[in-house]
């Protein structure tokens, strides 16, 4: 049976297979080159950020105004973006050189990105919690809660995924339920993934950049916290006060639930799994087996092609093993990461010039944002840099977001995570918690009010949405600038 379920994710058309495989591929149908897999020293044209931004806009705005072009063609626009980076770049910088980069960025940077959303994504869908919970407070808090804590460990995206359909069962019978789906886009899709690299991408990004795993739990929990404890107590407080308006029948449904609570949780081998994810990312930042090969002028280091093979292997496990029956009650496609393998292979494209521009410093076009978030004595402007992460990860994709911003902050992992500490909190925070700001903040936003809408939730619309995270986020994120910036 497991065989079987292998066997037809592998023909499934379009599979995040087909996403994975191109940084392969280049490994065998290009030439070596001796150019270095950076563009230091190289001329780079300012306009060559334009396709990132266009990308990013496309992600944007294209599914509000143009939803069934961009749900049929995304792949193909942001291939179109990738073209409009990649063919000027090699016209300005070399074939070799450019060739050089790309591979660098593939292997380096989205292979093991998306190799670990991959894996979390499966494994998450494995897992099932099935029987009732009556939905009163309680137990919509209580939820919450063990939602947010799971999402550090098994990626927002597969905390929302394991989490939201018990939420939406439990509070069927319920006139009020739009505002426990918010709540949970709030809590669960983003702020509880702010404490581990498994938790949010940008936080793995720094990972992969060279920030301790264990970083963001050092310095991040007392915001977290706060921040967590905070929208907790007003949710439990906004949906006491809305339970009084259900009808009778409602609440009798749910006092009688109350009594008998009836709730499984399956899928344990892939429980066991998520442990096998920690444990291969912990052992690629301890174990330290030092460079195997040199291809174009990147090293493909010992410790790096463990943590990839292993998180492939573990997904793949996941697929063979898991029983058809718990990916179908969990509704469980493949859909969602092959769109996120498509458009961050796009995004990870696109940033390359970006990032050579930026690295320019104070003598490239990027000066004026710069001296934006620098204060005058060239020391960083902390809660400029959290306000200005935070809203670009509002409107576009927080893991870019926070690459861009760690590059402008100097791009030194050690000394983020020393002297600059602050820096790295500022944009650490404002990348991972204003993606709830929007829909399209954060990858599981969208994917939670999808869910809830064709579960019969009256959502509110794009910026009825912003309407709640306006008047509960921004206050909440004024109060996390003065007491931890």
């Amino acid at each position: 049976m497991g065989w079987a379920n292998f066997r037809a994710g592998l023909r499934a058309k379009g599979t995040v297979f087909s996403s994975l495989i191109w940084p392969f591929i280049l490994t065998f149908l290009a030439t070596p080159a001796s150019a270095a897999p950076l563009l230091e020293g190289a001329h780079v044209s300012a306009f060559l950020a334009l396709p990132f931004v266009g990308l990013l806009l496309s992600i944007a705005l294209l599914p509000i105004f143009a939803a069934q072009l961009w749900h049929a063609h995304d792949g193909k626009i942001a291939a179109l973006w990738s073209l409009l980076t990649l063919i000027p770049l090699f016209q300005s910088v070399g074939f070799d050189a450019g060739l050089s980069v790309l591979f660098h960025t593939l292997m380096l940077d989205y292979l093991p990105f998306i190799l670990m959303l991959f894996a979390l994504f499966t494994v998450s869908g494995g897992i099932v919690i099935s029987g009732h919970m009556p939905g009163t407070p309680r137990v919509n808090t209580t939820l919450l809660a063990c939602g947010a804590v799971l999402a550090s460990f098994i990626g927002t995206t597969g905390a929302a995924m394991v989490m939201v359909r018990s939420l939406l069962r439990a509070n069927a019978g319920r006139k009020h339920q739009a505002h426990v789906m918010v709540f949970f886009i709030f809590i669960v899709a983003n702020i509880g993934g702010a404490l581990t690299p498994l938790g949010d991408p940008p936080l793995f990004i720094g990972f992969l950049k060279g920030v301790s795993f264990v970083w963001p739990l050092q310095h991040l929990w007392p915001a977290t916290a706060f921040a967590l404890i905070t929208l907790l107590i007003i949710f439990y407080c906004l949906d006491s006060l809305l339970s009084y308006h259900q009808d009778d029948e409602a609440e009798d449904l749910q006092l009688d639930e109350v009594m008998q609570p009836k709730l499984k949780i399956a899928g344990w081998l892939n429980i066991l799994l998520v442990g096998c994810i920690i444990a291969a990312i912990l052992i690629s930042g301890l174990w330290r087996p030092g460079p195997l090969i040199e291809i174009w002028g990147t090293t493909i280091e010992g410790q790096n092609l463990f943590r990839d093979v292993a998180l492939l292997s573990i997904g793949l496990l996941s697929i063979v093993l898991t029983p058809k029956a718990y990916r179908a009650h969990n509704e469980f496609s493949f859909e969602p990461i092959r769109e996120v393998a498509r458009l961050f292979l796009g995004i990870f494209i696109c940033i390359i010039p970006l990032l050579s521009l930026l690295a320019e410093g104070l003598q490239g076009p990027f000066a004026p944002v710069l001296h934006l978030i620098f204060n005058m004595d060239g020391t960083p402007n902390n809660p400029a840099i959290f306000w200005l992460a935070g809203g670009l990860s509002s409107v576009l994709d927080n893991a870019p977001t926070y690459l861009v911003f760690f590059e402008l902050a100097g791009g030194d992992a050690a000394r983020l995570m020393g002297p600059m500490a602050t820096t790295l909190m500022a944009i650490s925070l404002g990348s991972v918690f204003m993606g709830a700001n929007t829909y399209i903040g954060n990858a599981p936003n969208f994917m939670v009010y999808s869910m809830a809408r064709e579960a019969g939730v009256a959502m509110p619309s794009f910026f009825g949405y912003m309407l709640w995270s306006g008047a509960l986020l921004l206050p909440l994120f004024g109060l996390i600038h003065f007491l931890f910036l």
